[in-house]
């Protein structure tokens, strides 16, 4: 593992890998030519990083707001989650404005759900307001899955700006079964596969849930203790599990707050630990001996590079399979 951009430091500053600064990036994702964006949530910004290191700001003026606009004109409040889709399209989570952004390549941001506008006004599901929400997922046909955080429920917005309800009933459990006979904790990051599976790590229940592409839900790996042993499907243990990200091949990898670990998970269910020692640190290296200080966000690039939202450590880290 190596640090692939930001020194350290808290700051917002752009420029070269070595020398750019975050504060307390949440999350990350990666487009189909290789850069990088990042939610730099206490930024409130959202930033870009070329395939060679290069970090500058996509869009966000730094200060609290809610304004749609181009680059530095339009602004955010902690976003926490992010996702890019193959035109490099950028969907942002925007947490504490309880909105969802979407980015085009140029850096114009609108706000698509959260907010009633005149194009969404006829359709009556669109009034049903996020509520922090803290995971986002776009899949080929343009749609949109949120993980609405304080409702416990998964939102689906289609292209056309109509948002449903697509798993969960607003109850806090544990409960697998078919849409709204579902329930979660405080679920966070989301994740697609190529087939249309979409993966949620449901945090506060320490589980990583699939939900397959007609609404049934199930328990995919973890149980309801905490724990960071490895193993298959319910076997295996988490703790706080957030950032989701899924390769070509269908594994899952998932962010392990807790254990401050990144874990495999194979499309059968078995889990590995793959980086990080369990110990709160900054150490680059081979696997296992290199360490995380709460790491919440992870992406995979087409060549299967891992990216890592180091929140604590101010860094975005790379693992290298």
């Amino acid at each position: 593992m190596s640090t692939f951009a930001g020194n350290g430091t808290l700051g917002a500053v752009n420029g070269t890998a070595e020398k750019a600064s975050f504060s307390n990036l949440m999350d990350v994702a990666a487009d189909s030519a290789g850069n990088i964006y990042v939610a730099d949530s206490r930024n409130n910004l959202i930033r870009k990083v070329s395939p060679d290191g290069v970090v500058t700001t996509l869009a966000g003026s730094g200060k609290q707001g809610s304004e749609d606009g181009k680059g530095i004109s339009a602004s955010f409040f902690f976003p926490a989650a992010l996702t890019a889709d193959a035109n490099g399209v950028v969907y942002v989570a925007d947490t504490h404005n309880s909105l969802i952004r979407k980015i085009s390549p140029d850096g114009t941001v609108i706000t698509i759900a959260g907010r009633l506008t005149p194009e969404a006004a006829k359709y009556r599901d669109t009034v049903i307001k996020l509520d922090n929400p803290y995971g986002i997922a776009v899949d080929d046909k343009g749609n949109v899955f949120v993980a609405d955080w304080e409702r416990d429920m998964i939102k689906k917005i289609s292209p056309d700006g109509k948002m449903t309800a697509f798993a969960g009933n607003g109850e806090k459990g544990a409960k697998d079964g078919q849409g709204a006979a579902a329930t979660f904790y405080l679920p966070e990051g989301l994740a697609l596969d190529h087939t249309g599976n979409l993966y949620v790590a449901d945090c506060y229940n320490n589980m990583i849930r699939k939900i397959t592409p007609d609404g049934l839900v199930s328990t995919f790996a973890g149980h309801a203790l905490k724990g960071a042993k490895d193993g298959k499907g319910k076997a295996a243990s988490f703790s706080h599990p957030d950032g989701l990200a899924v390769d070509h091949a269908g594994n899952v990898y998932v962010a392990d707050v807790g254990n401050n670990k990144i874990r495999k998970i194979t499309p059968d269910g078995v889990v590995t630990t793959i980086a990080g020692t369990g110990m709160h640190g900054g150490a680059n290296g081979p696997g296992k001996t290199a360490s995380f200080y709460r790491p919440f966000g992870v992406t995979v690039d087409k060549t299967g590079n891992i990216y890592v939202a180091d929140y604590q450590n101010n860094l975005i880290r790379k693992i290298t399979l």
